[in-house]
């Protein structure tokens, strides 16, 4: 797992994500991002199933098939290079060999490191059923939008490519209701499941060990697959 530092002081705020005619959010490396400090307390090895899988404050965002015998539930910061390495690099595999055969199924959940990360979920939210589809372009594009100047223009462009107008993207931006629903999952996951970095995977409630490569998720689903 990665990119634990200094998140025990990062507060989400709606000031951060205001977008008007002369501001921008800021970098992501120096935003603000309100809602109580990330403990830094290890996590659980692993939580209860039926406790990690009860509804939260947004609509479950799943890759595969619902029936799918083992569940995979990540925890990503969209200004997160590691994640953005899981998503450009491991999930196509994971997709082939797992996913698209119906063996397992991906649960993704917000965990955003700033409030750039925290827009960039928002957006995602936004996109309703292209949800996915905005989360690839930002992923696959992170360095061209996770930058020290003018992060808004940068983020605004990616967001062209899934529809959004300069209207709708500043509407979401500005969702006072999303954004708590985002920080709710956030805190959750911190508060009873030990999550305090991203990516933190974890496969029907037991966290993945290693760095999330193609190998460490074999070696963790292979025997739950043949039981």
């Amino acid at each position: 797992m990665s990119q634990a530092a200094h998140i025990n002081s990062v507060k989400l705020s709606r000031r951060g994500l205001l977008l008007t005619a002369g501001a921008a959010l800021g970098s992501a490396a120096g935003m603000s991002v309100a809602g109580g400090a990330i403990a830094q307390r290890r996590g659980p090895s692993e939580v209860p199933v039926e406790e990690l899988m009860k509804p939260g404050e947004l609509p479950e965002l799943v890759l595969g098939n619902n029936d799918a015998p083992v569940t995979i539930d990540e925890y990503a910061s969209m200004t997160c290079p590691h994640c953005a390495n899981f998503h450009t690099r491991v999930l196509p595999e994971l997709k082939k060999k797992y996913i698209d055969t119906g063996k397992v199924r991906l649960v993704f959940r917000e965990f955003p490191l700033d409030n750039l990360a925290a827009a960039g979920a928002m957006l995602a939210r936004c996109s309703g059923d292209k949800a996915f589809d905005m989360l690839e372009i930002l992923f696959h594009k992170q360095e061209e939008w996770v930058v020290r100047n003018d992060p808004v223009s940068k983020l605004f462009d990616m967001a062209k490519q899934a529809g959004f107008t300069k209207e709708s993207f500043e509407k979401c931006l500005t969702d006072d209701d999303l954004l708590k629903k985002v920080e709710a999952v956030r805190t959750r996951a911190n508060e009873k499941f030990g999550v305090n970095s991203t990516p933190t995977f974890f496969i029907n409630g037991k966290r993945l060990s290693g760095g999330g490569s193609i190998a460490d998720f074999d070696r963790a689903l292979e025997p739950l697959l043949k039981s």
